[in-house]
């Protein structure tokens, strides 16, 4: 079994750290419990940011997370090169953090949203991504109220054009996200924040139609086995 040690964050109101720290036993890594008042990453060699409500949501999705004792840690260890994924909530608290640029706002239906979803892979030259094709498609489940993707015309042509959009919605935009996007990465491609969730879609008895989930958390394994 592999050394690789995943650290998963749990804040006050995060609903989905146990399926994120399944998933990483499922490929062979260990899951760290990190809780959101540490102030010690435990030696981790990755970090994911689940989904959930963290905080209950008060003042922005992700607002006060971003300034829990664990974030004082992971922000300069993710400027450092550390492997970071947020997905839904997680990647909310990443761009709050000013990890990713741009912010999540309310869907454009202003409902909630939760059904599978067809997206498509545009990057695979991440920490997270490396074990796709780029131009694959899979589908991962999608269940948010604020996953809207916003950004500045600069920032998305530079998103565009630096090719850091991650992950783009395919058969249908379930949010009104700019460009379709569904997931960002930053310059050094260590850090990726994206809406729908990898970690619900690992297993076949209870995942969205397939495993596809399964390549982010293969493609990390392999990142830092090769690393």
């Amino acid at each position: 079994m592999s050394a690789a040690r995943v650290g998963v964050v749990t804040f006050p109101g995060t609903l989905d750290d146990q399926d994120a720290a399944r998933a990483v036993h499922l490929v062979g890594a260990q899951a760290v419990p990190l809780w959101h008042a540490d102030h010690d990453l435990k030696g981790v060699d990755a970090v994911f940011l689940p989904g959930g409500f963290s905080y209950g949501d008060y003042l922005r999705c992700g607002a006060i997370s971003r300034f829990a004792p664990i974030m004082a840690e992971l922000v300069p260890a993710a400027g450092a090169g550390l492997p970071v994924i947020g997905t839904c909530n997680g990647f909310q608290i990443l761009c709050e953090a000013h990890l990713l640029p741009g912010a999540l706002t309310r869907n454009v239906s202003l409902h909630y949203v939760c059904r599978d979803q067809r997206v498509r892979i545009e990057q695979t030259a991440t920490a997270w991504t490396n074990a796709f094709e780029q131009g694959q498609e899979i589908v991962l489940p999608v269940k948010h109220g604020e996953g809207r993707y916003v950004a500045s015309g600069e920032t998305l042509a530079a998103l565009e054009a630096g090719g850091h959009v991650v992950v783009r919605y395919a058969g249908g935009n379930p949010n009104g996200s700019l460009n379709d996007i569904a997931g960002i990465r930053n310059e050094a491609g260590n850090v990726v924040g994206l809406m729908p969730h990898p970690e619900h879609a690992v297993e076949e008895l209870v995942g969205a139609p397939g495993t596809d989930g399964l390549g982010f958390f293969t493609s990390i394994l392999k990142n830092l086995v090769d690393a």
